[in-house]
C-alpha cells in the first residue's frame, strides 16, 4: 500500500503515463565538434546557486517510505548543491528539517481556512531561514487515487485483514514503523492554532482546513504576507500563469501534482513553451511531474525553464536505501546530464536553447 500511494496517480493514471510519454516527443539536436572537455550545470534559482539544475519537490509524510524521511532528502540535496522543498504535510518539522541541513530550503504551503495558521508557519520559516514559500493550487479537492482506495490506505495505517497481511510481509518497515517515533503531521500537531475536536483525527482536521474558496486574491495576500521569493506551483495554464505574475509571483512551477489529482491533464513538457512564452521573463519557471532521466532535464531546460524539480524519484530512491539511496539517484543524474551535455555540443545549462529540442 505504501508503494502504490507513491508510484499511482488519479482515476485510469492517463495523466501519470502522458507525464512519461510526453518527454518522449521531443528529440534533441546536436551541435559536432564543440569543445565540452568541462560540463558546468551550475545556474541560479531565485537568487540561490545551485550546482544541479535538479531541485526536490514537497511530499507529504515522507517518513512513511523510509524511517529517515524528509531530513535524509535534505541533507542529500544539500551535498548535491540543491534545493530542497519541506511539505506543510511532512513528517519532520520545519524545525528539525531545518537544523538537519544547512542547505537551501523552501517551503510549500496552502491556503488554509484559519489564516492564522499560514501567519504561523511563515513566521517559522523566517525563523529556520527557509529562503522562498511555495504554494499549491491544484489541490482544492483531493484526487481519485484508486489505488489507495483498494488498499484501505490512512494515515496513521489503520488496521484491516488486508493491510496487516500487507505490513507483516514487509518485517523491516513494519519494524522501522513501531521502533520509531510516530509519523504525525509534524508541522501541525504541536501548533497552538490546531485545535483538533474530541473524537477528530488530525489529518480529517488538515482535510477540513484545505479551503476550496480559494481564489487569485488570497494568493496575493500570502504573497504580500511572505514579502519575499514566491512561487506557485500547479499551474498549466498559460493565462493562469499571467495571473500569477501579475499578482507579484516571483516563480511558476508547472505541475500536475505528478498525474495525481485531474485526469486528462497536459504533461508539463507540453505546455512548458507556451508558458514561457506567455510569461516573457517576468518570473522563473520550473518544471515538476514526470522528469526521470537526464535527457529529461536538458529538454525542458532547452525550452526554458530555470530548473526541474523531482518528487517519485528520490522517494523510489529514498525508499530503496534511504538517504544514500537519494544520493545515488541524483549522483546518476548528474553524470546523465554531463554525459548528454557533452553528446549535445553543450558545456553550460545557458548553453541550452529551443534549437536544440524538435519534437517528433
Amino acid at each position: 500500500m505504501v508503494f502504490d500511494y507513491l508510484d499511482g496517480g488519479s482515476d485510469d493514471e492517463v495523466t501519470l503515463r502522458r507525464n512519461r510519454t510526453g518527454f518522449s516527443q521531443y528529440n534533441l539536436m546536436p551541435n559536432t565538434l564543440q569543445n565540452v572537455e568541462n560540463i558546468d550545470l551550475s545556474t541560479c534559482v531565485l537568487g540561490q546557486d545551485v550546482d544541479l539544475p535538479v531541485l526536490m519537490s514537497p511530499t507529504g509524510q515522507t517518513r512513511m517510505f523510509h524511517h529517515s524521511g524528509e531530513n535524509a532528502v535534505a541533507r542529500a540535496a544539500a551535498k548535491a548543491g540543491t534545493i530542497y522543498s519541506l511539505s506543510s504535510l511532512s513528517s519532520t518539522s520545519i524545525e528539525d528539517t531545518a537544523a538537519a541541513s544547512l542547505g537551501p530550503k523552501w517551503f510549500q504551503i496552502y491556503v488554509w481556512r484559519d489564516r492564522d495558521i499560514i501567519k504561523e508557519f511563515m513566521n517559522r520559516c523566517r525563523q529556520s531561514g527557509y529562503h522562498a514559500l511555495c504554494l499549491t493550487v491544484d489541490l482544492a479537492v483531493h484526487g481519485n487515487r484508486e489505488r489507495d482506495l483498494r488498499n484501505n490506505l490512512s494515515f496513521p495505517v489503520s488496521l484491516t485483514p488486508k493491510t496487516v497481511l500487507d505490513v507483516l510481509s514487509h518485517p523491516v518497515w513494519l519494524y522501522h514503523y513501531l521502533s520509531k517515533s510516530k509519523i504525525e503531521l509534524a508541522n501541525v500537531k504541536d501548533s497552538p492554532l490546531v485545535k483538533v475536536g474530541k473524537g477528530e483525527n488530525l489529518l480529517g482536521y488538515v482535510a477540513k482546513q484545505f479551503d476550496p474558496t480559494v481564489t487569485w486574491d488570497d494568493a496575493a495576500w500570502m504573497i504580500e504576507q511572505w514579502g519575499g521569493p514566491f512561487l506557485i506551483k500547479g499551474i498549466v495554464n498559460p493565462e493562469d500563469a499571467k495571473r500569477a505574475v501579475d499578482i507579484g509571483a516571483s516563480g511558476i512551477i508547472i505541475s500536475n501534482h505528478g498525474g495525481r489529482q485531474l485526469e486528462y491533464m497536459p504533461s508539463p513538457i507540453d505546455v512548458l513553451p507556451h508558458i514561457v512564452k506567455a510569461v516573457s521573463g517576468r518570473a522563473e519557471i520550473l518544471l515538476d511531474s514526470g522528469v526521470r532521466r537526464g535527457t529529461d532535464v536538458i529538454k525542458a531546460l532547452a525550452l526554458g525553464a530555470k530548473a526541474v524539480m523531482i518528487g517519485r524519484p528520490y522517494l523510489y530512491a529514498l525508499a530503496s536505501g534511504g538517504e544514500a539511496g537519494v544520493d545515488r539517484m541524483l549522483d546518476l543524474l548528474r553524470a546523465e546530464m554531463i554525459r548528454d551535455m557533452a553528446l549535445l555540443g553543450c558545456t553550460k545549462v545557458s548553453d541550452l536553447t529551443p534549437d536544440h529540442v524538435f519534437r517528433n
